[in-house]
């Protein structure tokens, strides 16, 4: 993009890809100059800088200022999808693939960007026909955008939200990430719910799956 001119685009980001429990949450978020302006004066950055408690306030205030759809993907779905698909990649450039069409559902744009991952055609091949005609393109650390910002702090936002649903469900402490506390906890729920309950919770292509 020239950096003079700024072009509307949808900006799409995930969060839970490396985290053993909880969703995969796929967000994307469309800006203009107008709402572009108005998130960078709330310091609206990368959602890995930015605390949880911070992320759920600016999460009210880009859904009310901006087109946006967040999709949560469920650990028994996930776990369904990845034993289809076998392949993170592809599994991603399909969620990124669904939130860029529910946005031109309801919106028109022609620019889309997203995080480096995988192949750029894994997207392009899983866009239906309203984003068969978008350009397209990933770049590396893409979240210094202001709209793949907007789409990480609202994926995280859901991702933060299921977690807390999910503690209050099972009565057990979801550790985030893959630490050796994740462990526990797994091992924890195993003794409350049985083994045969562990993909409600998790990712099971996870080595940590097998380890417990």
């Amino acid at each position: 993009m020239n950096e003079n001119i700024f072009v509307p685009h949808i900006g799409v980001d995930e969060s839970g890809k490396g985290d053993f429990f909880g969703p995969l949450c796929v967000a994307g978020v469309l800006v203009d100059e107008k709402n572009a302006e108005y998130f960078h004066s709330l310091g609206i950055k990368d959602s890995k800088k930015i605390s949880d408690k911070k992320i759920l306030e600016l999460e009210s205030k880009i859904k009310a200022n901006a087109p946006h759809t967040v999709i949560v993907i469920s650990n028994k779905r996930y776990n369904e999808l990845y034993s289809n698909i076998k392949n993170l990649n592809r599994l991603l450039a399909w969620g990124h693939a669904r939130a860029i069409e529910n946005i031109l559902e309801k919106d028109s744009c022609e620019y889309a960007l997203s995080d480096q991952f995988g192949d750029e055609s894994l997207i392009k091949s899983a866009l239906m026909k309203k984003g068969q005609t978008i350009r397209l393109e990933q770049m590396v650390r893409a979240e210094s955008d202001v709209a793949v910002a907007a789409a990480s702090i609202l994926a995280r936002a859901a991702f933060v939200h299921k977690i807390d649903a999910m503690e209050k469900e099972f009565g057990i402490k979801f550790p985030k990430g893959c630490a050796a506390q994740v462990k526990d906890a797994a091992k924890e729920f195993i003794q409350k719910f049985t083994r045969s309950r562990l993909d409600e919770v998790c990712k099971t292509h996870f080595k940590t799956y097998k380890e417990v």
